[in-house]
This record gives C-alpha cells, sequence and structure tokens, in this order.
C-alpha cells in the first residue's frame, strides 16, 4: 500500500457515529441479538431441531427483528423511567 492510502483507510476505521445516535445504535443492536436469539428458542420449541431449522430461524428472525427493532425505539423512555425508579442513578 502507498503511504497517501494509509490515512484515508485509518480514517476509515476511525469513523463513528455521533453521539445523537446512540439511542438509536442501541435499539438496533439490541433488538438484532435479541430477535435472532427468541427466533432461535421460539423455532427449536415449536418445531423441533432438524436440518430445516437454521432456514427457520432465519425466517422468523426476518419477521422478528424490524418488529424488536421498533418496539425496543417505542419502549425504551418507560425502561429509562422504570430503571430510575429501582436504581440509584449516576450523576
Amino acid at each position: 500500500m502507498s503511504e497517501d492510502t494509509m490515512p484515508r483507510l485509518r480514517a476509515a476505521r476511525n469513523r463513528k457515529l455521533p453521539s445523537r445516535a446512540v439511542p438509536v445504535a442501541f435499539a438496533f443492536f439490541m433488538s438484532a441479538i435479541m430477535a435472532f436469539l427468541m427466533s432461535g428458542v421460539i423455532v427449536a420449541a415449536n418445531s423441533g431441531i432438524d436440518a430445516d431449522y437454521p432456514a427457520r430461524v432465519i425466517g422468523a428472525y426476518a419477521l422478528a427483528m424490524p418488529v424488536a427493532f421498533v418496539c425496543v425505539l417505542i419502549v425504551r423512555p418507560l425502561v429509562l423511567r422504570l430503571v430510575a425508579m429501582v436504581c440509584d442513578m449516576p450523576a
């Protein structure tokens, strides 16, 4: 690699979303992980684990992920209030 491409590559690796995007990024990752885990568990409980299990999980995940993302965005303010009611919050 030439010397002039290194700063561009380094800058591309260090790019981050602004802090105002934290709630949306949190909701995206939380919903992605939880929807995948729940899809796997629910598919296994309802129809068992066989050769079609991965395909069924992906099908369930395709529906669950967008729903979970919207739900996390909607309930986040309520959850923050509930947490504040039961926890000492940092200053």
